[in-house]
């Protein structure tokens, strides 16, 4: 164990391996602890949670043992652009720098993988919505040529949500698996291959997670046999299990069976006549039931169908239409290979709706989501620790999770919890950035509770002074997208700065264009509080709305708040409080990047100071500097000269103080 865990320390040290083969590397004290307690968990295959906080070197932390160990690993993040990050950079750099002849392979899910049987199929069909599908149509076809891995990321060009991706790459339920035509040529097989043969695969959580799933059901192992898997951004790791673990019905499958379907009789005579029918009543079914789900909110649990007189009948008749759509397929399974998959998607779908409409379902909630033209059915389950824990103790493997966001107030209970861990090691190193230099953090006065009706425009109030300080380079985040738009429309109608708004535009060219800009002001919501990397002055003030509790009639989380009720426990406490800090954590975190980096986070809660709880929140961030007083903050950015407090601003100094204290009894 030592061994291993000096060797890791060496490499990491000042004069080590890593110091003398990589460009500008700064041994840091919390990055060899973290390497020599990641040793000491792979030797014992132990479980690690191990928090590591932006700055401490945490990528390299993991990788330099998991070298050195000659052990055979699996490394698994929350992003694919952690995932490429990793095999394309990091894990390079390390091998060459240790001198190892590791083989290492990168595996992504089969959706980020062309398939060059439904590319065939989609050449075929001669349908497009527009000029541009074709278009895009002939560049895959191009690239189709010359590619060596598949990966859908190397063709630039097209959107992440051009609806051509779903035609020509494949999923678990159309893959023809070794009877498809493509089979020896197929790009997935190809990377798994590879996996097979490598000493360290570098995958998602999602790739996992199905790995998981098919052992657990008794079906072949998409990833090899592992010695150690270590987790990075290991926080998503149970909102992700829940989703993963979810039964799901959507009108996207539904109409994408019968448009396979319908492709597939091109090469069974006969097919087309049996099949047109069925699969047109289907579609109607599915714009009938969307129909009927149109007076109802956009999410909501199963109970909420009855509110609109039209859903379940809608819902009967969908199952009816599958249901007869399932059965014009069955006699066709045996004239080809993409019949027989086709048969058994619509069984499975079948088995699903008809799981959803159970009322007797239980350990599990039913919920329904809207979008634009389609919906979401889901049976997802409450608890997804016992599966987790399951799967951990059969592989027999160290487990390592990281992150720089899983402690709440110190404690790991609630992430341990969540993934059935009794007792692991722990570790919490903090950031090594000097934050009460670096950066402030401002809760403006006078703000409204954040349930007012103008408490948007209230908190702009206060912020725009800030804005002009800097020059824009800011991120506002919102915990709704009703907020984000009311900021977004009022900053329009100033003019002040350029306006970057989630949604005007994929997330990758909205980051770039920002970037780019020098003095913008990105505005975005869930998806931008974690993931998003913008060092140096693009990026100088954060602005958070509120705190992230989640939607308080979001149904998973009911569901989930009754079941603790029940067990006796109480909800809040046990469960909206720690995600929020958690949540809360990651959104802060886009601040401080690098050892450079100086910035303002502006908070307009003032939950942080009425109420008892904000402590948690206030001590679970870095040691930002503190203040209410604007003034504070313009000579911070530089916008006011420096200058020594008058005896009022003492006094309104020790009034903060008084003020940051909690209110005792809410």
């Amino acid at each position: 164990m030592r061994d291993l865990a000096d060797r890791s320390a060496a490499a990491l040290e000042e004069g080590g391996a890593l110091a003398r083969a990589i460009d500008g590397f700064r041994p840091r004290p919390a990055q060899v602890r973290m390497a020599r307690a990641v040793a000491e968990a792979l030797v014992a295959r132990e479980v690690l949670v191990a928090e590591a906080g932006t700055g401490t070197g945490k990528t390299f932390a993991y990788l330099v043992p998991v070298l050195l160990s000659g052990l055979r690993v699996i490394l698994s993040t929350g992003t694919k652009a952690l995932q490429d990050q990793l095999f394309e950079r990091d894990l390079p750099r390390a091998r060459e720098a240790l001198g190892l002849g590791v083989r290492a392979a990168l595996l992504k899910g089969r959706s980020n993988y062309l398939c060059l049987h439904r590319l065939q199929q989609t050449r075929g069909a001669d349908r497009f919505e527009t000029r541009e599908q074709a278009a895009q149509l002939l560049a895959i076809q191009r690239w189709a040529g010359a590619t060596r891995s598949g990966d859908v990321a190397e063709l630039e060009g097209i959107p992440d949500d051009s609806p051509l991706w779903p035609r020509v790459t494949s999923t678990a339920e159309n893959c023809l698996g070794a009877e498809c035509p493509f089979f020896d040529d197929c790009f997935v097989v190809r990377a798994r291959r590879a996996a097979q043969e490598a000493d360290l695969v570098v995958v998602n959580h999602h790739l996992l997670l199905a790995d998981m799933a098919l052992r657990q059901e008794g079906f072949g192992e998409v990833l090899p046999g592992a010695h150690a898997f270590v987790l990075d951004e290991a926080h998503q790791l149970p909102e992700l299990a829940s989703q993963f673990f979810s039964r799901t019905v959507s009108a996207r499958q539904l109409q994408e069976l019968g448009r396979d379907a319908l492709a597939e009789c091109a090469g069974v005579s006969g097919a087309l006549a049996e099949l047109q029918g069925p699969v047109a009543e289907l579609e109607q079914a599915v714009r009938e039931l969307r129909l009927a789900l149109d007076p109802l909110p956009a999410r909501g649990a199963f109970a909420r169908l009855r509110q609109a007189p039209a859903a379940e009948p809608a819902l009967e008749a969908l199952a009816g239409r599958l249901e007869a759509l399932a059965r014009q397929l069955e006699p066709l399974r045996e004239r080809s290979a993409g019949f027989k998959a086709l048969a058994e998607r619509g069984e499975d779908l079948l088995a699903r709706l008809a799981a959803f409409q159970d009322e007797e379902a239980s350990g599990e909630v039913r919920w329904y989501e809207l979008g634009t033209r389609g919906f979401v059915l889901s049976l997802t389950p409450l608890d997804v620790a016992g599966p987790l824990r399951a799967f951990r103790e059969r592989s027999g493997a160290a487990w390592i999770f990281t992150s720089a966001t899983l402690a709440v107030g110190g404690q790991f209970r609630h992430y341990a919890a969540q993934l059935g861990l009794f007792e692991p090691r722990s570790l919490i190193e903090p950031s090594p950035f000097d934050y009460p230099r670096q950066a402030i953090a401002y809760l403006p006065r006078g703000l409204p509770e954040p349930a007012h009706p103008d408490f948007v425009e209230r908190l702009l109030e206060r912020v725009l002074p800030v804005l002009r300080a800097s020059r824009g380079r800011a991120f506002l985040l919102f915990t709704s997208h009703r907020a984000l738009r009311v900021a977004a429309e009022r900053l329009e109608q100033l003019g002040e700065f350029p306006l970057f708004v989630q949604g005007s535009q994929p997330r990758t060219r909205l980051l770039e264009a920002f970037r780019a800009s020098g003095d913008g002001v990105l505005l975005g919501a869930a998806s931008f509080w974690e993931g998003v990397d913008v060092a140096g002055d693009a990026l100088s003030v954060v602005v958070i709305d509120k705190l992230p509790f989640a939607a308080p009639d979001d149904p998973v989380l009911e569901a989930r708040l009754e079941a603790l009720r029940q067990q006796g426990r109480q909800p809040f406490r046990d469960w909206q409080l720690p995600c929020a800090v958690i949540a809360l954590k990651q959104g802060a975190g886009r601040l401080i990047r690098t050892h450079t980096d100086r910035g303002v986070l502006v908070l307009g809660d003032t939950r942080l100071v009425t109420r008892p709880y904000g402590r948690l929140f206030i001590d679970s961030l870095p040691p930002f500097r503190r203040t209410r007083e604007l003034d504070e903050v313009l000579r911070f950015l530089g916008a006011l000269p420096e200058s020594v407090p008058s005896g009022d601003g003492a006094r309104a100094a020790a009034a903060d103080q008084d003020e940051d204290r909690p209110e005792a009894g809410e």
